[in-house]
């Protein structure tokens, strides 16, 4: 528990700093000051590639070790994804509309498969909600947790395989195409929401836990009128 709590006290301490970096960080030639969403946009999507990576390797885990631990950190990492993902979505949308003039476009290769793959989570939620029986539960999430996976690395090339909207890799091995203020502002954000995703993992995982140990007690405790013996009645009375 104080694990859980010192990972969100410094991630909130790393999202300050970072934010308040990203708001001073020079106007960009281009697309001026909404530029400086990037600190959030940028993060938040990769936040959501990790959570879904972690998804699968813990589906592959509960797979192998049946280990119910592996089952609650795979849908925790879930959920967790899914609440980045949408950020990146949110924020991706305000970028747009302020850099394109439109805040979607279906045409667009890196919005189209990132909302497909946003979906495909909100579905492997909806599965693990639809299961009543713990190993079975486990068991399709872990396999469409892995087959949804398989959509990352097609949603962050998707840029280099279709020319749509969105620009390439500002982030690529002969280096950044960006100021060092704003690459600074991108990674303690980055940073920061990793160490948020940490603690936020722990303490889900932990709550599923309990949860999970409720509902077992409340379907093995036996019915209060089943401890109730009837009296014996006297012949004659």
């Amino acid at each position: 528990m104080k694990l859980r709590y010192a990972l969100l006290g410094l991630a909130t301490i790393g999202m300050v700093f970072g934010l308040s970096l990203a708001a001073r960080m020079p106007s960009d030639a281009v697309q001026g000051n909404s530029a400086r969403i990037i600190g959030i946009h940028v993060p938040a999507a990769w936040l959501g590639f990790l959570a879904f990576g972690l998804t699968a390797l813990f589906g592959i885990g509960w797979l192998v070790t049946k280990r119910p631990k592996m089952d609650y950190l795979a849908a925790s990492s879930a959920e967790i994804g899914v609440l980045f993902t949408g950020l990146a979505l949110v924020t991706g949308m305000i970028w747009g509309k302020a850099t394109w003039g439109i805040a979607w476009d279906w045409g667009d290769a890196r919005l189209a498969s990132t909302a497909m793959m946003f979906f495909v989570y909100l579905g492997y939620l909806a599965l693990r909600r639809a299961a009543t029986d713990p190993v079975q539960r486990a068991r399709r999430s872990a396999v469409l947790g892995i087959v949804g996976a398989l959509q990352i690395p097609l949603v962050y090339f998707s840029v280099n395989i279709w020319r749509t909207l969105h620009q390439t890799q500002s982030i690529r091995p002969d280096g950044a195409s960006m100021p060092t203020e704003t690459l600074l502002a991108m990674l303690i954000n980055l940073a920061a929401f990793t160490i948020l995703f940490a603690g936020l993992l722990i303490w889900r995982a932990d709550q599923l836990r309990i949860e999970e140990a409720r509902l077992a007690e409340t379907v093995l405790a036996p019915n209060a009128g089943s401890a109730v013996i009837p009296p014996k009645l006297q012949p004659g009375s």
